[in-house]
């Protein structure tokens, strides 16, 4: 604990006290008062109806209130900003310390009352946070709902605190019930482990739980699948230091991409599908870059290690991944195309310098992830340090300096064809029909290259593809 004043939480809380039942503050809120850390997603436990207290304390703070689960008589009260969220959940066990015994960690077994007085500690949880340490309630908090071996290693992420070896031992047991677990719940706490702020230790422990063998077997294949001399890490540690770079990248944009900065954050920053923005999800994108390469894997007549096909390979799985994650279809689309793409720009390194056609065939190819695809290019080559790799890391990122802004302004203003169908099929004395699309498409790149200037050089450059045709 840091010594900080205790965080005040949201002014409706204060309204539950005098609602008449009994009603303590329960959970991850209380440890993050303690740890004096911001909150405001609230469990409350109610010796009473959750239902009418949601109700009644909706009408006070003016907020919604809606049912989360009636098995469970959990109901949830949400600001209309959503600037706050209160869970109201029923009583179990007739105490609350009965109630506390049913939870996963020490650190989560804290109750304080609504109503006033000391803290409710049955487990020694303020012990275990002066620790920095995750100690399970009891031997059974795993196979209770095997989902917690994932939330010990989101909470050791994001906590930075060790974990109790007899914990980590019960949570290692109970990982192959994962796979009875609803995808939508795993996906849940990946989401938060890769998106908080130590993603790699979260990643890792999964792996010391269990977690990851369980629910994303395809990331631990990757350990051990040896590389090219151009590489000094095998794929898995690969792919956690992409992750890492990738952080580094859009952390200190400034440093990476100079004047174009401001915009590349701006972009990142916007939201993009479960609740991620794009900057969050090029994690995802780092993460599954090299997905496929244990199954692309070979070794040419030379000697030299290959993964000939792994970006379009792993687009593919990564997308299934996620689908199976239940991930929206946005989210995996978009994933899938950082993963198919990664290995454009370093392609077009050597050669420089590039003309407008080529710079166009770029940004075409990886819309509509252009801009985001080129940092995962970067954090890419970051984590490549084999032979050669300073002069290769100089390179690569001269080229993605220079692309970055194009990337930008294709993605703000999309390139237009200098003419219309309509226009283009009257002047070439044609019927509107299939041959249009590939002319137009031709001719907007011509018009991005500056080789067409107006529509009469447009509808010349027209009639010759078509004779060539």
């Amino acid at each position: 604990m840091n010594g900080n004043p205790p965080v005040r939480p949201p002014q409706p809380l204060a309204a539950l006290a005098p609602l008449g039942e009994p009603a303590w503050l329960v959970g991850g809120a209380v440890r993050d008062e303690l740890l004096g850390r911001p909150s405001v997603d609230l469990d409350v436990v109610v010796d009473g109806s959750a239902p009418e207290l949601a109700r009644r304390l909706a009408r006070t703070a003016g907020a919604h209130a809606f049912v989360l689960s009636e098995a469970f008589g959990a109901w949830r009260v949400l600001a209309r900003d959503r600037a706050w969220r209160i869970d109201l959940i029923e009583l179990a066990g007739g105490t609350i310390e009965a109630d506390l015994a049913r939870r996963d960690l020490a650190v989560n077994a804290i109750a304080r009352p609504l109503a006033g007085g000391g803290l409710i500690d049955p487990f020694g949880g303020q012990a275990d946070l002066a620790a920095r340490r995750l100690r399970m309630v009891g031997p059974r908090s795993f196979v209770e709902d095997p989902l917690r071996v994932i939330r010990l290693a989101r909470l050791r992420a994001e906590l930075d605190f060790a974990l109790d070896p007899a914990t980590a031992a019960a949570a290692l047991a109970s990982a192959p019930a994962l796979a009875g677990v609803s995808p939508e719940r795993v996906l849940a706490e990946l989401i938060q482990i890769v998106s908080g702020p130590r993603p790699v230790l979260g990643l890792l422990t999964m792996e010391h739980v269990g977690a990851m063998a369980a629910v994303l077997p395809e990331v631990l294949a990757l350990r051990g699948v040896q590389q090219s001399r151009f590489h000094h890490l095998d794929v898995h540690d690969h792919t956690l230091a992409t992750l890492e770079h990738v952080i580094e990248v859009t952390h200190e944009p400034v440093r990476w991409f100079g004047p174009a900065a401001g915009e590349l954050a701006q972009v990142l920053a916007e939201p993009l599908a479960n609740e991620l923005t794009r900057g969050q999800a090029l994690r995802f994108g780092a993460i599954f870059h090299d997905i496929a390469k244990p199954l692309t894997r070979g070794v040419l007549p030379d000697g030299r290690v290959s993964f000939i096909g792994h970006d379009q390979a792993g687009g593919e799985l990564a997308g299934a991944i996620l689908t199976r994650l239940r991930a929206s279809d946005r989210l995996a689309a978009h994933v899938a195309a950082l993963t198919r793409h990664h290995l454009r720009l370093g392609f077009l390194v050597h050669e420089r310098p590039l003309d407008r056609r080529t710079v166009y065939r770029y940004l075409t190819a990886t819309q509509p992830v252009s801009v985001d695809v080129t940092v995962v290019s970067v954090a890419d080559r970051l984590a490549t340090l084999g032979d050669g790799s300073e002069r290769a890391v100089e390179l690569h990122l001269e080229l993605a300096r220079e692309l970055l802004p194009a990337a930008l302004r294709f993605r703000a203003a999309p390139p237009r064809p200098p003419v219309r169908g309509d226009e283009l099929a009257a002047a070439l004395e044609i019927a509107p029909g299939p041959l249009l699309g590939p002319l137009l498409a031709e001719l907007t790149e011509a018009a991005y290259a500056g080789e067409v200037q107006d529509a009469a050089q447009a509808f010349a450059l027209a009639r010759e593809l078509l004779a060539g045709r």
